[in-house]
């Protein structure tokens, strides 16, 4: 293909891929998430680069499998798979695995930088902020929070989706060389320590089966009086709680505690595991789901949950 005839994404078709960015999460699915959304907003590019209807098509298939991440994370990404696709168009040896194997590299990686980010460090700020502007009697509190979110949102969203495709372009150029691959394989490593401590962090499994109740000698709990308690016998309650003396006149050991003790978290370890165990298995998510749902209400009827 003659150089001047290369098909080039432009600023403002990049800018209106940024717009509909915004929607990833319109059209989530419990099989493949944001896939619908992400081809949302990738549409316009396959058009311009694809001008052969069977092309298109095939391109805009292949961005119908999985994809999950942070949504605002999801622009970079989406920036580097621009270029490998505009790369595509023009002729570079870019296939289907390679496109699909740098989002699926980058998705678990960056998915884990967005909450912290976002929903733990600058929001809660903004609110704080916006909070106390309203507790000044201020009219342009809830301005300002909808206007500086939105500011510092939207900018995120474009200049990392323009740093991506910057540096996407630097990757097609290095596809033998390994920088793909490189790159792919450091994300996915990085993926696993993600996933290790969201697994912790999100995944709360609780066995209350009792194993052994110990008496407690005489001062190693608190006494309750009788009847009415007035200030004093509260403040005193209060003052042995925080010392840490039991609620109750025997210490009761459940099977959890035991865990605890010997592996935290190794329960929700092992259903991680038992859950990627299913899905190599080509078990649906759909049916992963709704077995959870079932385990987990039947094991609480009987007292395992």
């Amino acid at each position: 293909m003659a150089e001047n005839k290369k098909v080039k994404l432009e600023k403002s078709d990049r800018f209106n891929i940024m717009l509909r960015s915004q929607f990833l999460q319109g059209s989530w699915n419990y099989e493949r998430m944001q896939n619908g959304g992400w081809a949302y907003a990738i549409i316009p590019a396959l058009k311009k680069l694809y001008p052969n209807k069977d092309d298109a098509s095939a391109a805009l298939k292949r961005h119908m499998e999985f994809f999950n991440t942070h949504p605002y994370i999801a622009a970079p990404i989406l920036g580097v798979t621009l270029a490998l696709e505009e790369e595509r168009a023009n002729g570079a040896p870019v296939d289907d695995a390679a496109i699909q194997g740098v989002k699926v590299g980058m998705m678990g990686p960056l998915a884990g930088i967005g909450d912290p980010v976002f929903w733990f460090t600058v929001r809660p700020i903004l609110g704080a902020i916006a909070a106390s502007l309203a507790a000044d009697g201020s009219l342009i509190a809830p301005l300002f929070f909808f206007i500086v979110w939105n500011v510092i949102r939207v900018a995120f969203l474009w200049y990392t989706q323009e740093f991506g495709y910057q540096k996407g372009a630097e990757i097609t150029k290095d596809l033998s060389g390994g920088l793909l691959q490189t790159i792919t394989k450091g994300a996915s490593i990085l993926g696993m320590f993600v996933m290790g401590i969201l697994v912790q962090r999100w995944t709360t499994i609780n066995f209350p089966m009792v194993v052994s109740k110990v008496p407690l000698a005489k001062g190693a709990y608190i006494e309750f009086p009788k009847g009415s308690v007035d200030g004093t016998q509260l403040q005193k309650i209060l003052g042995d709680v925080a010392k840490g003396l039991s609620l109750s006149p025997e210490k009761v050991t459940t099977l959890q505690d035991n865990l605890n003790q010997l592996v935290p978290g190794l329960a929700a370890l092992l259903l991680t595991f038992l859950c990627m165990w299913l899905l190599k298995r080509k078990v649906s998510p759909i049916v992963i789901i709704f077995g959870l749902f079932a385990v987990g209400i039947l094991g609480h009827l009987v007292g395992i949950f």
